[in-house]
Formats: structure tokens, C-alpha cells, sequence
């Protein structure tokens, strides 16, 4: 009778203790655009959409749905998936619909420390823009290109473990992990430069590429894939790369934090597309103020390549920064947000010169009349040269402008 009285107040506690949320957002975008075709269609333009060229204009929507669920069964495990279905104009690449994260954590408290195993598809914890559920930012429309190029291209596929620990005036986090899948990390990079957007990439998609001679020459990379790039799919060299990181929060005033991130790949060809060794750091800071002011940064750089001397080979390395201050004013927040972005070729081969500069400007309004709902307007602006459009016979001029408005609910 005791043993059967335990039992049922073991599940009574399960039970109790176990969740089930689903949560995310439908929305609705009106878009104008001053620019040359959008890399999504398969040109230069450095935005989602684009126009005919870089002096035309034009007008597009989209609308986006975007679901998350989370499992809790019991205090100490937790389990996320998150999927995205999207209608965009018809002569964007990429798919309309897949999954984004999926991830299970295992949690271990210690007194004023925890311990946590985070094993799946995830995003590493780094973008002070990124805060919102399922990886939305409450800024801006348009992401600064760092976290721009991260929705776009890294996302790892493998572990994390993670110690926190509470000191007298801040929490300390440190956590390291290991990932495979992302193998071709750095082709959108190298081959087609920074750009601003907010588009996710899903498991199994493959993103185009713009129309550079040396894919197409059989003296350059005529051998990568003709639909693109697949940034998340199955391992192609084997090998495991590694992520490192250390955060420190002073609760609802200050964070800073610092992440290594290294794909460790071998450079070489597999199935028509290669494994690029990518590595890259991103430092970043956020300050809270008491009346609403926020104002965060970030700061990414590092390398990427592929290929071999004497062929075709990439060899650049990169680095970009952003800075934002934002404002909340009852139902209304506004924000500014500058980046500037750079690339600068070093391997001096037969392929393009992809070497770039870069610098944007984006201002955002939104309002809340209540927390489902959210109405806003977003400026953004783009100023930058590709010299390997013009060696391929297209503009190398890059500039663009939009202007976006958008209705959001949130559930």
C-alpha cells in the first residue's frame, strides 16, 4: 500500500511538472526596393528581394508562418522544434517550408550552478539582436549582416555542454561542443558576399548562387552543384567542428560575451559541393538602461577557403560589426542600427577578386496595441561594390534601398 501511495505521488509530480507549449507568429510584408536582382533570384542584389537593376524599383509581399513547440516531461529535460513555411515572390530560390531547430537539453543543478547538455540542430546563444522566441529579434525588420549570414549559413548540428554559475554580482557561463553538417559554411560568404535580410535557412535547403564566371569555367568550380549551396545536410568530410564560448550577465543591465566557432574542414570536393574550413570569433555586448534604452553590439571576424593551389582556390578573410540603440516608449519602440561589413580576398587566383566593403543603415518602428499584435516600418539602406559582379559581366554596383511595413501575430 506505501510503495503503491509512492508511485501515485511520483506521477501526481510528474504530471504536474510536465508542459507542452506551442508558440510562434504569422506576418504579413508590403516591400519596396530600390536595387539589382536579389541573390535569392539568382543575382547580386544584397537584399531578399530586388528590382531589375540597381537604379529600378519594385514592389513585392511575403507572408511567413513560423511554429515552435516545447516539450517539458520533467523539470531536469526540455525539448525544442521549430519549422518555418513562407511564400515569397516565385522566382526566389530555396524552399517554402522546413525545419529550422530541433534540439533536446539536459538539465543538473548544483546549488548556484547548472549544468546543461544541449544536443540537436541549434543555434549558439550569440546575437544580442536575436532575443525573441524562435530566433526573432524585437528591433528590426532586417538583421545586421553578422546575424544575417548566421541564419543564413551557420547552424551547427551536434552537442553543447554548458556550465553556468551564480557569483555574488553576475552569472558566468562557459560552454563548449562539437558539430557536424555544416560543412559547406562559407560558400554564400565567399562566393557571394554580406548581405541584410531575415531569411532562415532549413535543414535540406539549397540556396543559390549568383552567376560568378568561375562556376561556370571548367579551369574554376564548375564542378559545385548547379542549384547552389546546401548550408545544412549531411557531413561531408567527416570531420567534427568545434565551438567555445564564455558569457557574462549582470541581470537586467549588462551582458558580454565571447565565441570561437572553427568547421575544421579539409578544403576538398564531396559530392559536388566542398567542405570549407571556416573559423571566425563574434564578440558582443548589450547595456539595459531603466527607461527603456538598450543599446548592443557585435563584432564577427575570421576566415573562410576552399580548394587547393595550383586549381581554383578561396582564400578570404573577413569581419563585420553592427551597433544598435533602441528605444521603447510605452507601446512603441524605435531603433538605429549601423553595419559595416568587409571581405578581402587573399588567395590570388584564377577565380573572382572577392574582395568587398560595405556599410548599411537601418531604422525601425514598431508598435504593440497589445501583446499579440505588433505594426511596423522599417528603412533600410545598403552602400557597398562587388568587383566579381563586374568580372562576371554584371553591375558591380550593390547599393539598395527598402522600405518595409509589416503586420505580426504572435500566439
Amino acid at each position: 500500500m506505501r510503495r503503491a501511495l509512492l508511485i501515485l505521488a511520483l506521477m501526481t509530480a510528474t504530471a504536474q511538472a510536465q508542459t507542452f507549449r506551442l508558440s510562434g507568429f504569422v506576418l504579413a510584408r508590403g516591400i519596396a526596393t530600390r536595387s539589382q536582382p536579389s541573390w535569392l533570384t539568382g543575382g547580386f542584389g544584397r537584399f531578399d528581394t530586388g528590382a531589375k537593376s540597381a537604379t529600378d524599383r519594385a514592389t513585392t509581399h511575403e507572408e511567413i508562418a513560423q511554429l515552435g513547440a516545447d516539450w517539458t516531461p520533467v523539470t531536469w529535460f526540455d525539448a525544442h522544434v521549430q519549422g518555418i513555411a513562407r511564400h515569397e515572390p516565385p522566382e526566389s530560390g530555396g524552399r517554402r517550408a522546413g525545419l529550422v531547430e530541433a534540439y533536446a537539453d539536459l538539465r543538473k543543478e548544483f546549488g548556484r550552478h547548472e549544468l546543461q547538455l544541449r544536443v540537436g540542430q541549434f543555434f549558439l546563444p550569440t546575437s544580442r539582436e536575436n532575443k525573441d522566441n524562435l530566433w526573432t529579434s524585437p528591433y528590426t525588420i532586417t538583421l545586421s549582416a553578422l546575424n544575417t549570414w548566421i541564419g543564413e549559413e551557420f547552424r551547427p548540428i551536434g552537442g553543447e555542454l554548458q556550465w553556468k554559475t551564480l557569483t555574488s554580482n553576475a552569472v558566468w557561463t562557459f560552454a563548449g561542443g562539437g558539430f557536424r553538417g555544416n560543412d559547406t559554411a562559407g560558400a554564400l560568404l565567399g562566393w557571394r558576399g554580406w548581405s541584410l535580410g531575415n531569411r532562415l535557412t532549413t535543414f535540406g535547403e539549397v540556396l543559390p548562387l549568383p552567376p560568378l564566371f568561375s562556376l561556370r569555367d571548367p579551369r574554376g568550380f564548375a564542378d559545385q552543384r548547379r542549384d547552389g549551396t546546401k548550408p545544412f545536410g549531411s557531413d561531408l568530410d567527416g570531420r567534427t567542428g568545434v565551438t567555445a564560448r564564455v558569457r557574462m550577465q549582470i541581470p537586467e543591465r549588462a551582458i558580454l560575451q565571447l565565441a570561437h566557432i572553427d568547421t575544421l574542414g579539409d578544403r576538398r570536393e564531396y559530392r559536388r559541393e566542398y567542405a570549407w574550413q571556416t573559423r571566425f570569433n563574434i564578440a558582443g555586448g548589450e547595456i539595459a538602461g531603466d527607461r527603456g534604452t538598450t543599446v548592443a553590439a557585435e563584432y564577427g571576424w575570421g576566415s573562410t577557403g576552399m580548394g587547393f593551389a595550383p586549381q581554383a582556390f578561396v582564400n578570404l578573410e573577413f569581419h563585420t560589426w553592427y551597433a544598435l540603440l533602441s528605444q521603447s516608449l510605452r507601446r512603441n519602440r524605435v531603433t538605429a542600427r549601423y553595419d559595416v561589413f568587409q571581405t578581402d580576398d587573399r588567395d590570388h587566383s584564377f577565380a573572382e577578386i572577392n574582395t568587398e566593403r560595405g556599410r548599411a543603415l537601418t531604422f525601425a518602428w514598431f508598435f504593440e496595441p497589445n501583446p499579440t499584435i505588433r505594426l511596423g516600418a522599417e528603412f533600410a539602406s545598403v552602400s557597398a561594390k562587388r568587383a566579381a559582379a563586374a568580372q562576371s559581366g554584371f553591375d558591380a554596383n550593390t547599393d539598395g534601398r527598402t522600405l518595409t511595413i509589416e503586420a505580426r501575430y504572435r500566439f
